[in-house]
């Protein structure tokens, strides 16, 4: 009897332990307003998480660009597979390009599917896209592409490149090119246009010390090496490049935050520490904020990033990581310049105005 009662008390612990563990996170230190103004605050403010995928739940890597075609924002994303119980990282391969639009100015998303790329194998992954429209209109997707079946791929190796292609309507893409580079093992673009009319294209080497490296272009066709892009000391992936401000911004995602430089010229790179190395209190923003994309908007600036809500510090049951280390959520929050510096307060209650650009 003694063992049986033993037995019993265990199993209360260990559901009520899941049961703190699982149950949804409230914003701040309760979830009751003791004001009717700030209930109506937080009603009208961003919702967190602001997007999960509906198919895998393993939204990443987000990039928003606006589709005219539409009269919508479209946001381009890693589509992982993380509810699928697979061994090591494959749940990270085999993946696509996730779509998803926004009507409202950024407030709601809905999924509409995946990019159908074309693709050089038969069994490959899509990461981290980033898209651009040139001055005709016309819009270019460079996007990390890693050829091979997952299962090739329980680990973080083999060989990785980045592709282009162009589209008039941002659903139908023609591939134009692999873009060569300093090694074959290169993810993550990011595009700017220079004063000078050149676009800049910065991006990981993991064939060089996972060095953030840099290519120029006149034309996006040919392409010519960046001597030094002055972002190299610190590690980091998913290097984001944009202007706010009048300053450029240079963010990367070394796992632990994000990391900010800024520049004036985008020749000369300041270090000037991080921004969402502190855990959030909203509903799955309680991690670091990973891989982001920014979209200025006149005198206002939004980043959306991706975290995995409860970590992925998990022991593996079979070589598999368990579901909650798997899954990720898109959230967004304001970026803001105080004495110069790039600051983003996680927690503070805002609204994304998403405009049309020029708009």
């Amino acid at each position: 009897m003694r063992q049986l009662l033993r037995s019993a008390w265990r199993l209360v612990l260990f559901v009520s332990t899941v049961a703190l563990a699982t149950a949804p996170r409230t914003y701040g230190a309760s979830a009751a307003f003791h004001q009717p103004a700030e209930a109506a605050a937080f009603a009208r403010s961003v919702p967190a998480p602001l997007y999960r995928d509906p198919v895998y739940d393993g939204a990443a890597d987000p990039v928003l660009v606006w589709n005219p075609r539409v009269r919508a924002w479209w946001m381009l994303y890693t589509q992982r597979r993380a509810k699928l119980d697979l061994p090591g990282v494959e749940w990270c391969h085999q993946t696509e390009i996730g779509v998803a639009e926004s009507r409202d100015g950024g407030m709601t998303w809905t999924y509409i599917g995946t990019l159908a790329l074309s693709h050089p194998d038969a069994e490959y992954s899509f990461w981290a896209p980033d898209v651009i429209r040139d001055d005709e209109g016309k819009y270019h997707l460079f996007v990390s592409y890693v050829p091979g079946a997952a299962q090739t791929h329980r680990n973080w190796g083999g060989e990785r490149h980045i592709l282009h292609y162009t589209s008039n309507d941002l659903w139908v893409w023609t591939f134009r090119a692999r873009i060569p580079l300093s090694s074959d093992y290169c993810i993550d673009p990011t595009l700017v246009r220079r004063p000078d009319g050149a676009w800049r294209m910065w991006y990981k080497d993991e064939g060089h010390r996972s060095e953030t490296r840099a290519v120029e272009s006149r034309d996006l066709k040919e392409w010519r090496p960046v001597e030094d892009p002055g972002v190299s000391k610190l590690y980091g992936e998913g290097p984001k490049v944009f202007r706010f401000g009048g300053t450029y911004w240079l963010l990367k995602d070394p796992a632990k935050g994000l990391d900010v430089y800024r520049s004036e010229d985008l020749e000369t790179w300041t270090y000037q520490g991080k921004i969402l190395d502190r855990p959030g209190p909203r509903n799955d923003d309680g991690a670091f904020g990973q891989h982001a994309d920014v979209v200025v908007c006149g005198e206002r600036a939004y980043i959306f990033y991706f975290t995995h809500p409860y970590g992925q510090d998990f022991p593996l049951r079979d070589g598999v990581m368990p579901l909650p280390a798997r899954r990720s959520s898109i959230q967004a929050a304001e970026l803001e310049i105080r004495d110069g510096k790039l600051v983003c307060d996680r927690d503070k209650l805002f609204r994304i105005r998403l405009a049309p650009p020029g708009g």
